[in-house]
């Protein structure tokens, strides 16, 4: 009799157990290493919030800004080993991680304007480049954009000459490094959560960056000059590990997927508008002055930087930058 009621107790635990195990949301942890009110921060608030309401509370998004968890070496390798779930890298990021192609982003002066890049991203050139990351255990969801970068640095700058000699902070991209040899600057790889001491004690003398990540991160207190150039494009491709992916049921793949498309819709339509209070509030803060080149200045940054997209052609391939170019001009 004792026997029984000790295996019916049993039992109850084991239900009671299973229930409460099979209640327990599915987290996923979303790295970043922006502010969170940047475009990509508040992108990646939407998301934990349309995911989370799709998914009726089975899925938690964890969301990890500015560098908390992981800085821009480490967080692929942590996306790759399972210590995170999703991750919404800059382009650049995807070059050193064996799919160099992604540094076709870097190109200066590929886009013209957001229709211009939407071409490419939405198109096939697009479809084309998140498929490749699939040999690296990554899934591809979807490009977010953050906008055209701008040139910052304690040296006025109205022509590319203007940047010989300055040691300038860029993302580990053979094309950036190309694109600031051809300019006449030293370039320096460093990580983002770094460059605002790096500024401040002189080991890097400027920057390329869009106004909202400069803005939020304060690096117009120590800089003196920000030059419009928008001679380069910063965007994001999210991305999740595959096996974490392929082992979620199908319906909340869908949900996620949804809430995906929805947060995407979101975070390139708030891009532009970001980036354009943030270069007010720079103006405003009185701390630099913001130059706009004139017709004949912008005339000149192409002429200079236009040659990397021929000197990159053996590392992107000619094929896919030809594809990417007309896609570009709407052919």
């Amino acid at each position: 009799m004792i026997r029984r009621c000790l295996l019916a107790l049993l039992c109850l635990l084991l239900v009671v157990g299973g229930n409460a195990w099979a209640q327990s949301p599915i987290v996923i942890k979303f790295s970043h290493v922006v502010a969170k009110d940047t475009p990509k921060g508040k992108a990646a608030e939407k998301f934990k919030e349309l995911a989370e309401a799709a998914s009726k509370g089975r899925v938690k998004i964890e969301v990890y800004a500015n560098s908390t968890l992981y800085k821009d070496k480490e967080e692929l390798e942590a996306l790759q080993l399972g210590a995170v779930q999703m991750l919404a890298p800059s382009m650049a990021k995807f070059g050193p991680l064996g799919v160099k192609e992604f540094e076709l982003f870097d190109f200066p002066y590929l886009f013209t304007d957001q229709q211009s890049l939407e071409r490419v991203t939405n198109g096939p050139v697009g479809k084309e480049m998140l498929k490749r990351l699939e040999t690296k255990g990554l899934i591809g969801l979807s490009f977010w954009d953050n906008g055209f970068k701008i040139m910052s640095s304690n040296r006025s700058m109205h022509v590319p000459t203007d940047l010989k000699g300055l040691k300038l902070r860029i993302q580990a991209s053979k094309v950036l490094d190309e694109q600031m040899r051809a300019l006449g600057a030293n370039p320096q790889v460093m990580a983002f959560s770094e460059v605002y001491q790096a500024l401040q004690t002189g080991v890097v003398d400027g920057l390329e960056n869009v106004p909202s990540n400069l803005y939020t991160q304060k690096m117009h207190e120590v800089q003196k000059h920000m030059t419009v150039t928008n001679h380069g494009y910063i965007g994001y491709a999210v991305v999740v590990n595959k096996k974490f992916w392929e082992k979620l049921p199908a319906d909340v793949r869908s949900q996620l997927d949804g809430a995906m498309k929805e947060a995407t819709e979101y975070a390139n339509k708030i891009a532009q508008q970001e980036n354009e209070a943030a270069l007010d509030a720079i103006r405003k803060s009185g701390k630099v002055t913001v130059y706009m080149p004139t017709d004949a200045e912008k005339a000149e940054w192409r002429k200079v930087m236009l040659p990397v997209h021929k000197t990159m052609e053996e590392r992107i391939g000619k094929d896919l930058i030809a594809a990417a170019s007309k896609a570009a001009v709407g052919k």
